[in-house]
């Protein structure tokens, strides 16, 4: 198993280096930072967005997508929670993605925020975005074309077309627990799934669910995603399977969806996302807890 069973999702460096000059192919680096604190459950991490480092280099031509900062709901106690949908198809819009585009996604560091924005504009009914494929370090590394400052493109059209059962609150992940059609797939760190690491508040997963760690799904070397026969091992290990929903879910909705876009690639149809995970429910001491 080699091929991508939906290769309109990726590209490659070589693919989009010679559409730059395209028109009809819109480049968004997604980049944000987190910066961990773990010593205080309120505050997990404090985000910090990527634009800076977007500025000082990115791949020529390429706008960027702030998703705390632009794209999420700022009323909510959460980091990174959705909006409404047709408003989130509005934002899109305004910076540039739209129905007459190829949309090509990258970040750095992590894969994770580009497949994040690519899950949230399928949340919408936009499927022509990409993921690329390495993200920044690859391309760097390859010394492809490059520039420093900023971008951004006019506005598009999106018709927004909402698909809600991509995502689902802590009620949906309550009722499946003991359910033997839904599998729980925490995509966390394996010390933050066991329970060793509290860095959420109350220290361990949803119970029943278990872990392919995001950063597994990635090679360390380019930051490619791991072959699809590899992938497709680390999920049969933990036993999901094709005949369940299958629920993601991580801190705050994140690494989940690079879960998600493999499992996706593999073939899995009922994939959901738990929009603001960990942050929400280790915090609610109504909500049952599970550690090794």
């Amino acid at each position: 198993m080699s091929d991508w069973l939906y290769p309109d999702a990726v590209v490659e460096t070589e693919w989009l280096e010679a559409r730059l000059e395209d028109e009809s192919v819109r480049v968004f680096e997604c980049t944000t930072y987190l910066r961990y604190t773990d010593d205080d459950p309120n505050l997990p991490y404090i985000v910090e967005s990527g634009r800076a480092d977007y500025e000082s280099s990115h791949i020529k031509g390429a706008a960027f997508l702030d998703l705390q900062g632009e794209l999420s709901n700022a009323d909510s106690p959460y980091r990174f929670t959705m909006p409404a949908y047709d408003d989130l198809a509005s934002r899109f819009a305004a910076k540039g993605i739209g129905d007459d585009f190829r949309v090509v996604l990258y970040s750095r560091g992590a894969m994770q925020w580009a497949t994040r924005i690519w899950w949230m504009l399928r949340s919408v009914g936009f499927d022509n975005a990409a993921i690329l494929n390495g993200g920044w370090e690859k391309w760097e590394a390859e010394g492809r074309a490059i520039e420093t400052g900023s971008g951004d493109y006019s506005a598009a059209r999106l018709a927004s077309s909402p698909r809600p059962e991509l995502f689902v609150g802590k009620d949906e992940v309550l009722a499946s627990i003991g359910d033997n059609t839904v599998c729980t797939l925490n995509a966390l760190s394996a010390d933050l799934h066991s329970g060793e690491n509290p860095r959420y508040g109350r220290a361990g997963r949803v119970p029943g669910s278990v872990n392919v760690p995001a950063l597994s799904l990635s090679k360390a070397k380019d930051k490619t995603f791991i072959s699809l026969d590899d992938a497709q091992k680390a999920f049969d290990k933990v036993g999901v399977r094709r005949d369940q929903r299958v629920i993601n879910y991580c801190g705050g909705g994140i690494a989940a969806t690079l879960d998600a876009f493999l499992l996706h690639q593999l073939g899995y149809e009922n994939l959901t996302v738990y929009d603001d995970s960990m942050s929400q429910w280790a915090t609610d001491e109504s909500l049952p807890i599970e550690t090794d």
